[in-house]
């Protein structure tokens, strides 16, 4: 869940520095009033293009938005015998899955967690806290790698990435007509007027899409929530039924504490 949540947080940023950087442009002769195409299907457009575009920063950014907010530190060179034993058995997981080796990253935290991102299945990064290696035995611990690789074989992330997309477009879209009816209500002949209708139309797209984006995060929990179970199937598949059951007692053990 920690990926997700630092993919939904980096998109919601991405998308309002586009839309800040744009509103902020002028664009005579292409966009229309407010800065907005001109006509429904260019709207259409113009939201596809950024929304998408926005998600596929979001998915490129992953793994350094990864590394940079959790501290962590990525294996090169393991310098432990635990760091030697993460690193190979993420490999082996790896290659069972049939994908490329990930960058294997370890993070300062007390509490157990770990999660898979990246852009696609050969350069991807499993990151761990240091809480997982040392409240959980290595069975367990496998159980949990075998997790987050099947995230990665089954491009969770990339699929993440498609549906924000195509919420974001939605988002783009409903903000900026909102914006519209709003900028449009206060429109007055003299200077001033004009200048409090682009203020009004400028700080409800912000809002408009901050609320939108809020909501469309909700849908991305709920079908992250539903790859999580195929997860737990496929590291099963890789780590052995009995590891991903321990594993998965111990969370919900820890949960109950």
């Amino acid at each position: 869940m920690k990926r997700v949540v630092l993919f939904v947080l980096t998109n919601l940023a991405v998308l309002l520095v586009l839309s800040v950087v744009f509103n902020l442009l002028t664009a005579s002769g292409v966009l229309g009033p407010y800065g907005n195409p001109a006509t429904l299907s260019g709207l259409l457009i113009f939201a596809a293009v950024f929304g998408m575009g926005g998600a596929l920063i979001s998915l490129a950014l992953s793994k350094w938005m990864a590394l940079m907010s959790t501290g962590g530190h990525v294996i090169d060179v393991p310098q432990t015998a635990q760091e030697s034993w993460l690193k190979s058995t993420v490999q082996r997981l790896a290659h069972q899955a049939g994908i490329g080796m990930p960058d294997v990253a370890i993070y300062d935290s007390p509490q157990p967690n770990a999660f898979a991102t990246g852009m696609s299945q050969d350069h991807a990064l499993v990151a761990v806290s240091s809480g997982l290696l040392q409240g959980m035995s290595k069975e367990q611990v496998e159980g949990v790698l075998g997790h987050e690789i099947t995230h990665v074989a089954n491009g969770d992330m990339v699929t993440l990435t498609l549906i924000q997309g195509v919420l974001n477009t939605f988002v783009i879209a409903l903000s900026r007509i909102v914006a519209t009816i709003v900028g449009r209500a206060m429109t007055r002949d003299d200077r001033e007027g004009a200048g409090m209708s682009y203020l009004a139309y400028f700080v409800t797209s912000l809002l408009a899409q901050l609320v939108f984006g809020l909501l469309a995060s909700v849908i991305v929990m709920a079908f992250s929530r539903w790859r999580e179970f195929r997860a737990d199937a496929g590291g099963a598949r890789l780590a052995g039924r009995n590891k991903m059951i321990s594993a998965l007692q111990r969370q919900i053990g820890r949960a109950h504490v």
